[in-house]
């Protein structure tokens, strides 16, 4: 059994997994985990450097996060780094303060890498539980079924704020492909009027954006087959938000979230709903972070064009997924 913390820093927000890692059996025991949005690509597609506000947003959760690393005794830590910090002229500044504070430097990963870490994190509990066929009760309020017996090549899609992560493959990876589409590119590319989200889209915003989804897929296909897959699962927190607001979930819960599905038709009617309503009215969803609360609408509108370009007709939601890929890394 191995201690260790992984942080995963992206272009929306920052997550830390303190977790005994035991490879013997296959298990990763929570002891902490947590998010904070720090939106460190706050305006990098724009100007290609990171914020000085979003930094110290950043280098903020970082103190946070070291307090509880030195707390759990944890005897290994490793600090990836994904879309934003990879694409920012100014990442020294970045590596700089990570390592003042946390005594590592991040490493800046590629999408390759990122796809890695994501496939493993999703498809190791996949693989050791469900395969065998185990039936888990019913999601209530539209989310669908548990995750029983899934069909074997996997395509995880992780679905962040700068960039997505396509990966095919049964037990280990066969066909990966990062591309720049994530729920705050979206939305920064597109639904912005005079530096503030449209409240709600106009049509021709949707239809642009849409647009710029689509090639994109073009070119994950290009390397991914991702039609051949069999099984479709969702990583992330525009994915995970997706299937609390098709449960209804009172408040967000990881617990009904994790192995949820979620089926096409009703992630269509979710994705159209963000796309037409107000920032208050998404803002009263009562599982919905505040800090995606802008980008959701985009994040939905990236997870309906990949079921409809797949013809997935259900996504299997998980929350494990590129953070627990780096603690396995660790065991």
């Amino acid at each position: 059994m191995t201690r260790v913390a992984a942080i995963d820093c992206g272009t929306n927000s920052i997550r830390l997994l303190v977790a005994d890692a035991d490879p013997a059996t296959g298990e990763l025991t929570d002891l902490d985990r947590r998010m904070t949005v720090v939106r460190l690509g706050q305006g990098v597609d724009r100007t290609g450097r990171l914020a000085p506000e979003a930094l110290e947003r950043t280098f903020a959760a970082c103190r946070e996060y070291a307090a509880i690393i030195k707390e759990h005794g944890a005897e290994r830590l490793r600090f990836v780094a994904t879309s934003a910090s990879r694409d920012a002229e100014n990442r020294d500044v970045f590596v700089r303060g990570v390592l003042d504070i946390l005594g590592v430097e991040p490493e800046v990963i590629s999408g390759d890498q990122e796809a890695e870490f994501s496939f493993t994190g999703a498809t190791k509990e996949l693989a050791g539980q469900i395969q065998g066929g185990a039936k888990r009760p019913s999601v209530e309020g539209g989310g669908g079924r548990r995750a029983g017996h899934l069909d074997k090549p996997y395509l995880v899609v992780d679905i962040g704020g700068g960039s997505t992560e396509f990966v095919v493959g049964d037990d280990h990876v066969r066909a990966a492909r990062s591309v720049d589409v994530g729920c705050v590119r979206m939305t920064e590319r597109h639904l912005l009027h005079d530096g503030a989200v449209t409240d709600p889209p106009t049509g021709a915003q949707v239809a642009a954006m849409r647009a710029d989804i689509e090639a994109a897929l073009d070119l994950a296909e290009e390397t991914v087959p991702l039609r051949e897959a069999r099984t479709l699962v969702g990583l992330a927190g525009s994915v995970t938000t997706v299937s609390a607001i098709a449960q209804e979930l009172p408040e967000y819960d990881s617990a009904a979230i994790h192995h949820s599905r979620v089926s096409l038709e009703r992630v269509r009617e979710i994705s159209d709903w963000l796309l037409r309503s107000t920032h208050a009215e998404r803002a009263a969803v009562p599982s919905m972070h505040p800090g995606r609360v802008d980008v959701i609408g985009a994040g939905a509108l990236v997870l309906l064009s990949i079921m409809e370009r797949t013809g997935a007709r259900e996504v299997v939601v998980s929350e494990h997924d590129i953070l627990d890929g780096i603690a396995w890394s660790m065991a």
